[in-house]
């Protein structure tokens, strides 16, 4: 189904300065989603994403089995021609994946179909902005990461759609794992819906929007705390010398111990001395 009023986006320029709405071209975004051609172009593209090396080998790729595991006629056991049947172990297998082709073939105007709902869908949804311009010098990922906080996108996936190839859009953009940069020509069913918002370049829809002048990035800035007074930083100074004085007063006190230890090595010597004075005494009794 289709709508009468014509659809309008939100534009921003490549800094993230708000501009005036913009009437999408009627053209594409004329309302219309079709949900059984966005579904049949999403399986498609997933579908030609698969390899299909998937393969196992039937009995006659398995090497070896070429003789009669035993005679025919006589050992009492079941006939067997060869060890790789199916139903012994290490023998082939029976159907088995073989390698193949997953491609689903869409037709080209299904494909423009589906491809136009979902542009339809995102911009109902009021997630489709247009940014005037993307000129990169360079590469610059702070740059692009800048314009995805001021937008508040930080926590959604975004798909950019650069008027051509832009490299240095698309290398500035290639470490955000919620940002993915196309050309817009290029972009499929599948990746407008994989995005939450998409943020197209005016020139890819044929439209040019003056320069307008840039604002100052108000996500950017930080709260700063207020300082705090010269009297209460002078306090808390104080508050943390204190204990430190404090823990230097018992280092003296641990030597106390070592002069005690001292003490009894003086109390010997007097001991040492009545012993020499008792001798004298001995000898003059064996003298009488």
């Amino acid at each position: 189904m289709a709508d009468e009023t014509t659809l309008q986006a939100a534009a921003y320029t490549a800094q993230g300065t708000a501009r005036d709405k913009i009437a999408l071209p009627e053209a594409l975004f004329d309302g219309t989603v079709n949900m059984p051609v966005m579904h049949q172009a999403v399986k498609a593209y997933l579908a030609n994403q698969r390899q299909g090396n998937a393969a196992t080998k039937i009995r006659k790729y398995v090497i070896g089995g070429n003789q009669k595991p035993w005679k025919q006629k006589g050992t009492g056991r079941a006939r067997q021609g060869s060890t790789r049947a199916p139903n012994w172990v290490g023998g082939g297998t029976v159907f088995g994946p073989i390698p193949r082709s997953y491609a689903q073939y869409v037709p080209r105007q299904v494909r423009a179909l589906a491809r136009k709902s979902a542009f339809n869908a995102r911009a109902r949804e009021e997630a489709l902005f247009i940014i005037d311009r993307f000129d990169y010098d360079a590469p610059k990922t702070s740059r692009l990461k800048a314009l995805v906080d001021r937008l508040d996108l930080s926590d959604r996936k975004v798909l950019i759609l650069t008027d051509g190839v832009k490299p240095n859009v698309f290398l500035s953009g290639r470490n955000l794992p919620l940002v993915h940069v196309l050309p817009y020509s290029d972009v499929s069913t599948y990746h407008l819906l994989w995005s939450d918002v998409v943020l197209v370049e005016a020139g890819a829809l044929g439209q040019t929007l003056a320069p307008v002048a840039e604002t100052a990035a108000e996500p950017r800035t930080k709260k700063v705390k207020p300082a705090k007074d010269a009297a209460l930083v002078k306090a808390e100074a104080k508050r943390a010398r204190k204990p430190a004085a404090k823990k230097a007063v018992p280092k003296p006190a641990a030597k106390k111990p070592a002069a005690k230890k001292a003490a009894p090595k003086a109390a010997k010597k007097p001991a040492a001395k009545k012993a020499a004075a008792k001798k004298p005494s001995a000898t003059k009794k064996k003298g009488k």
